[in-house]
């Protein structure tokens, strides 16, 4: 009793520091550096506030007393939802930055064990680690096969590109499990005969594993995460979505790659395939050979329906039409095993096992009957050198099944003796799947216990959640027409309306279980977070294989039912020379129009503030001027938009197109006083009059006029907006610009004030003066555009010398991690040009022209483009700002 009052204690303590970690980080200096949520090196003295010098700072934890501070923490019963004995943390350590083998950048490591209900139920050993740095995120990753290894938190993300860093050196705070056992293979299932663990399997972990980590995460920092992601793959994939399933509240969004998400059926249908090749004597059995044969003329069958000779079959639902003909032609003569050279017709019953789907005489979980089957004549590989699987290098089993058997088999095994009989000597080859008999209700029962095949979203998709699927068309592990099935019963129970709003399920051919011909890569961590943070919705993106022998060709990742066709000119090893073939073919509406009319508050290249009226009923839209020094304020004019497809519009501004994107931007042109362009424009839908909500160190793109001569610049620079009071100041490298790292005392440096004015909805930008003396120059606006929660600040200034237009982006210590602006740009800029630019990691593609991008050169939050493009790029909010010689550039995600 005296250990678990003195680990209270010390989680009040050491959350009320965290605490003061947080409100130590917001108050000080007006010039103090960015905020970093303390640091190894940290004083924890005490601070002061300049705007109130009688009341000092609460003493600052560093990160190594933050660390410390959780060592021996524990957390009663009652503070996690579902039943356990408690939580305890059993080693708390900070790594620093610069320790031997570590990439990870400064965090604390923890380590500690959720204790069971039952006694004799293994206890859930779980990871959570916490970056000094912290972006406010989290993430949650699930585990795979039957578990019993710790999931730590600090790998990278599934299938990500190959320089994609890992979440925890994002700045992700980071947890996982073992999912409530503790094995050294993930093929062993001992663990399924209590109780406990079987339901703590089946996805109890993640919530109490969830649980404690938030709680850890509020004791660090002080609050909660603002964001929280679920990534998982197979078994992780289940898991991914079993929680949404479970508990939809939880989490924002969620990665589910390859998904075991008919578990029980999967199971059902590893025994199916073992009977077909073990009863009878072994009769149906294939050797390596024989499976290299099927999968041979598969391949040739099907290969070029897709237009390309590439060993990737990737119309598989053209090539299932005449996958039994080809199977035919693979019969011995008489029937009977003649050799390698064919197949009899006991092993061409065993490859239509594997092939088709698995018939069940009862329902399992939400109510399904069927299990999908394996797409081996149609591109699956179970043999040869893209998989490290087989079916086996014996016609007899053993018991239980071993390496030496079939791999689907194995794992069948083990799920009759210890998830169904519960006894380590059963014969799983006497289990009829179809028809279980006596068993029946106790594969109901696991089934109701680990399976994911609820499709009822609602919640999760109703409160905003996004969920984004992958799966390969040649998985050989997990079927993907099992996780085909459940989404399409997915929009038969929400409909499809909700399902375009909020998931997106790609499949890729030739990809298998972790394996096969093309193993894909991409940034989908990215894509979700563009989706939840910016309402940015993922479509068609761009693959990369990492198979050593075609290292680095592309594809489309197209949305199911869609598949890549090649265009029959170009090289076949680049995405952009195919379709997605298949797909409806109805164009999706823009997402990111409102339903009702709405006005977006921003301005143009030429420093004047506007504001921009859509009705989407008529897509009629009105232009109003409410500052300028060109025109006068009040100045209105219409216009009619017209759909290009998604959210990019053409408009009657003198051929300015107009793009739409998540958390409420809209970017394009709009006419000027005279002649035939247009002046580039970005507005918000939503902006903030609390200069306290804007107030950061940022980096500068902008671009001027000048009043003499009207010679056009672009400038860069750093600046400040401060959270003690509404001024600002501005930096730069040399009197003519230049990025530089904020310095209060810079040499080339202008100052000022803001002022809100209600009346147009946007601060007064004051250069000079005090806010006091009101003895300022004003010379332009501010408007403090909000982007679901993310400030971009956005300066038109009208001075007497010069006019134009500056967006912010923020300058952290810790810069912005590579990949973190990947996606599909449309892009307008100063010098007329409207075109696309798509991001992925460090390459860059600008209207066909590709460069690469160096992240924070030559200042954190740069993106420095080279080669083909040559440009200064930043990113906030789903805005890229560049500046190159002669040009000012926004683009939107799209």
């Amino acid at each position: 009793m005296t250990s678990r009052i003195h680990g209270r204690r010390t989680w009040r303590l050491a959350a009320a520091c965290a605490t003061a970690v947080l409100l130590a980080a917001c108050g000080g200096g007006d010039d103090a550096p960015a905020a970093s949520n303390g640091g190894s090196g940290g004083s924890g003295g005490q601070g002061g506030d300049p705007a109130n010098p009688g009341n000092p700072a609460t003493p600052v934890l560093s990160a190594l007393e933050a660390c410390n501070a959780l060592n021996g923490v524990s957390l009663p019963a009652s503070s996690l939802a579902l039943p356990t004995s408690g939580a305890s943390v059993t080693k708390a350590t900070l790594i620093a930055a610069d320790a031997t083998g570590n990439t990870l950048g400064e965090y604390c490591q923890v380590r500690g064990a959720i204790a069971p209900v039952d006694g004799s139920s293994p206890s859930i050993n779980f990871a959570v680690n916490l970056p000094t740095q912290w972006n406010g995120k989290g993430i949650q990753f699930g585990g795979g096969g039957f578990d019993g290894t710790l999931i730590d938190g600090t790998e990278t993300v599934r299938f990500a590109l190959p320089d994609d860093p890992a979440p925890l050196s994002r700045g992700y705070a980071t947890w996982g499990d073992d999912s409530g056992h503790q094995s050294t293979s993930i093929t062993d299932g001992r663990f399924a005969t209590n109780d406990e663990a079987l339901t703590n399997y089946g996805g109890d972990t993640l919530k109490k594993t969830h649980d404690v980590a938030l709680a850890l995460i509020q004791q660090r920092y002080g609050k909660a995460p603002t964001r929280a992601y679920f990534l998982g793959t197979s078994t992780g994939g289940r898991d991914a979505l079993s929680y949404i399933q479970r508990w939809p509240a939880d989490y924002d969004g969620v990665i589910a790659n390859e998904p075991a998400l008919n578990y029980t059926g999967t199971r059902l249908s590893n025994v199916a395939v073992g009977r077909a090749l073990y009863l009878n004597g072994g009769a149906g059995w294939l050797n390596i050979n024989k499976t290299l044969l099927v999968q041979k003329a598969a391949m040739d069958a099907c290969d070029t329906l897709d237009g390309v000779a590439d060993k990737i079959v990737s119309n598989v639902e053209g090539c299932r039409v005449g996958a039994m003909q080809v199977l035919a032609s693979l019969r011995c003569v008489g029937g009977a095993d003649t050799g390698d050279t064919c197949l009899s017709d006991a092993q061409i019953a065993t490859v239509k096992t594997i092939e088709q789907p698995l018939q069940l005489n009862y329902p399992l979980a939400n109510g399904v009957t069927v299990a999908g089957g394996y797409n081996l004549l149609e591109g699956a590989l179970v043999a040869g050198p893209f998989t490290t699987r087989d079916l086996g290098t014996r016609a007899v089993p053993g018991n239980p099944a071993t390496t030496a058997d079939a791999n689907m088999y194995v794992t069948g095994d083990q799920w009759v003796k210890f998830f169904v009989t519960r006894n380590a000597t059963f014969d799983a080859l006497t289990f009829d799947p179809a028809s279980p008999g006596s068993w029946t209700s106790r594969v109901q029962a696991v089934s109701a216990l680990t399976d994911a095949t609820n499709p009822d979203l609602s919640a999760f998709l109703g409160k905003g959640g996004r969920l984004i699927m992958l799966h390969g068309l040649a998985d050989e592990v997990i079927s993907p027409n099992s996780t085909i099935a459940w989404y399409k019963a997915v929009i038969a129970r929400v409909g499809q309306p909700a399902v375009d709003q909020g998931i997106r399920f790609y499949t890729v051919p030739g990809m298998g279980h972790g394996t096969g011909s093309f193993l894909p890569a991409w940034n989908s961590l990215t894509a979700l977070e563009n989706w939840v943070e910016m309402g940015v919705a993922p479509g068609t993106r761009e693959v990369m294989d990492t198979n050593a022998g075609t290292y680095g060709r592309t594809r489309p990742l197209c949305q199911y039912p869609s598949w890549p066709k090649y265009k029959g000119t170009g090289s076949a090893d680049a995405a952009v020379n195919y379709t997605c073939e298949g797909a409806s073919g109805i164009v999706q509406s823009c997402l990111n129009l409102p339903s009702v009319a709405t006005t977006w508050k921003g301005g143009n290249t030429n420093g004047e503030e506007l504001s921009v009226r859509i009705d989407p009923a008529t897509l009629k839209y009105t232009v109003t001027i409410d500052a300028s020094a060109q025109r006068a304020a009040a100045t209105a004019w219409t216009g009619q938009l017209v759909s290009q497809g998604g959210c990019t519009y053409a408009s009657d501004e003198n051929g300015a197109q107009f793009t739409l994107t998540g958390g409420g931007v809209l970017a394009g042109g709009v006419r000027p006083v005279s002649g035939g362009s247009f002046l580039p424009m970005v507005a918000f839908q939503n902006v903030s009059a609390d200069y306290k909500q804007v107030a950061d160190i940022y980096n500068v793109n902008g671009v001027q006029t000048a009043v003499a001569d009207g010679a056009v610049t672009v400038r860069t620079g750093s600046a400040r907006l401060r959270s003690s009071a509404a001024t600002w100041q501005t930096c730069s490298a040399g009197a003519g610009g230049g990025f530089i790292v904020y310095d209060a005392a810079c040499t080339n440096t202008t100052k000022g004030y803001i002022v809100w004015n209600a009346a147009r909805n946007a601060f007064d930008y004051f250069v000079g003066g005090t806010i006091a003396a009101g003895d300022g120059v004003l010379s332009g606006s501010l408007i403090s555009g909000m982007v679901n929660g993310t400030p971009v600040p956005v300066i038109l200034t009208r001075s007497a010398t010069a006019y134009g237009m500056n967006i912010y982006a923020q300058q952290s210590a810790s810069g912005l991690p590579a990949g973190a602006a990947d996606g599909a740009y449309r892009i307008v800029a100063t010098d007329g040009a409207q075109v696309d630019a798509s991001l992925n990691g460090t390459a860059i593609v600008r209207n066909g022209a590709s460069g690469t991008l160096t992240y924070n050169t030559p200042v954190p939050g740069v993106l420095g483009a080279t080669g083909g493009v040559v440009a200064s790029y930043l990113y906030n909010g789903g805005l890229l700002i560049g500046t190159a010689t002669g040009r000012f550039e926004v683009g939107l995600l799209h």
